[in-house]
């Protein structure tokens, strides 16, 4: 088996220690996240953070690397108050992973993809038109990470929106169904396949 102390992951070349460690935590959630400006200018950014926070009320967060560099969408969310998360299924992985290309404030990745920009309920972020699982979201807080001078921002789940055959009779979402994907390391894409479902634990009489 092969061993990496500290000392050892400190001294490795950038790109493989990025990759050992981007990858060593397991599979990750990806989404894209969908911002516009009070300019009107939408912004596309694909994201392996996202995670659940709680489910009454219903928040969710994401991690956001340090601001010390432009981050079009961190600055969207923070004066508009709403972003949308949405699911990247397999057919759409190729442009999903071209988001993460550095494109000046002014242009939109909406215009460098084949994503198609959708508006629902009067809320003022857009979703991705071709994403099967989609989540409008309202800005909440944001904590600093010290350590590494990262963002964590909180955000309220206000809309969910699922196509057909994805919602099942207990409220789950299949995945699977979906053709959801998941993010190994940074550029690593996989199509997770769901073994099975269990009863809610309780400890053993």
């Amino acid at each position: 088996m092969n061993h990496f102390t500290l000392k050892d992951i400190s001294k490795l070349e950038k790109l493989y220690r990025i990759n050992l460690i981007n990858s060593c935590t397991g599979y990750k959630s990806a989404n894209l996240i969908a911002t516009k400006s009070n300019d009107g200018i939408t912004n596309i950014g694909v994201f392996s953070s996202v995670t659940h926070l709680g489910s009454n009320p219903p928040l969710l967060g994401f991690v956001l690397r340090p601001t010390t560099v432009t981050r079009n969408t961190f600055d969207n969310l923070k004066k508009t108050m709403a972003f949308t998360v949405n699911h990247i299924h397999k057919d759409v992985i190729k442009d999903a992973h071209h988001t993460s290309a550095k494109y000046d404030g002014g242009i939109s990745e909406f215009d460098k993809t084949e994503f198609e920009p959708v508006y629902k309920n009067d809320f003022f972020a857009p979703y991705i038109k071709d994403a099967k699982i989609q989540l409008g979201c309202k800005y909440v807080n944001e904590y600093h990470i010290k350590e590494n001078d990262c963002l964590l921002i909180v955000a309220s789940i206000q809309h969910i929106y699922c196509d057909d055959g994805i919602l099942q009779e207990d409220g789950f979402l299949s995945l699977q169904n979906a053709e959801t994907v998941a993010v190994n390391g940074l550029d690593g894409y996989a199509l997770p396949h769901l073994l099975s479902r269990f009863e809610y634990a309780r400890p053993k009489d």
